[in-house]
């Protein structure tokens, strides 16, 4: 149906020309904000540009969803469909912060098919981190099948976060990237065992990575423990969820009554 060494081969032009122009590369970068405390700078719109042309001439009947394009319903009459964020993590991007990627995935029927992540100012010694899915078939990073952690209890659990509420501070922080991406895949690489958000986002910043989570054995919902669907009318969703299998349910009966609050 697709190939998959050229698919992989346009993620990876696309994180290099985010890369090409990143200001922790001592690159000068225009930017500004779409909406209070959402930034966008020109290279979104650069790599937006480069992978809808890209991704267009290797599979022409897909429909696009990006968050950098206008949506357009046409998209709901196409079998497949690319949900893109050309940079997610852009407030670390625009601040010379390596904790930002390329969002790619491929969905049919509402399902991740496939789903890519390029980062390339991560990694050891900055060689750049390349995350990969392929529904039914794995998922690697940098070539390397990953497995998922298999945390059995909720208390001490990993999360990706600045700060915790009181009610959540038996977990046990670690780095967390701007980017909701690179949260998801820490889970999916048994870097972390718990990531939740609590707030209205997009499927685009969620897609490839809660594939490549998947894939990893982890269990993947939305905040109320519902499974995430794609390519939907309205394309958000509340919330996300991430875990080691285990403890999935001990979060979804943590965050019910936040979710509920916050999401109805």
């Amino acid at each position: 149906m697709i190939d998959r060494e050229r698919l992989e081969a346009i993620v990876r032009d696309a994180g290099e020309l985010a890369l090409g122009a990143w200001p922790g590369d001592g690159h000068k970068l225009e930017w500004w904000e779409k909406t209070p405390g959402s930034p966008v700078c020109t290279a979104d719109l650069a790599v937006d540009a480069f992978l809808k042309r890209e991704l267009h001439a290797l599979l022409p009947s897909a429909g696009w969803l990006s968050e950098e394009t206008v949506d357009h319903p046409e998209r709901l009459e196409r079998g497949l469909c690319w949900l893109v964020d050309p940079i997610d993590g852009t407030r670390d991007f625009v601040r010379g912060r390596t904790g930002w990627a390329v969002s790619v995935a491929l969905v049919s029927a509402q399902r991740p098919l496939f789903g890519m992540l390029a980062a390339p100012a991560r990694g050891p010694d900055g060689m750049g981190e390349f995350w990969s899915a392929e529904a039914g078939q794995g998922a690697w990073r940098n070539g390397e099948a990953l497995a998922a952690s298999r945390r059995t209890r909720l208390a001490g659990a990993r999360v990706p976060a600045d700060s915790l509420a009181k009610v959540d501070r038996d977990l046990t922080m670690v780095a967390k990237p701007n980017s909701i991406a690179l949260r998801i895949a820490m889970v999916a690489a048994d870097e972390a065992d718990l990531l939740a958000t609590l707030q209205w986002g997009f499927e685009w910043d969620v897609a490839a990575a809660t594939l490549i989570a998947r894939e990893a054995g982890a269990s993947v919902s939305d905040a109320f423990g519902q499974p995430l669907a794609y390519n939907k009318r309205d394309p958000r969703a509340f919330g996300v969820l991430v875990t080691a299998p285990a403890i999935h349910a001990a979060a979804v009966e943590r965050l019910a009554e936040r979710a509920e609050k916050l999401g109805r």
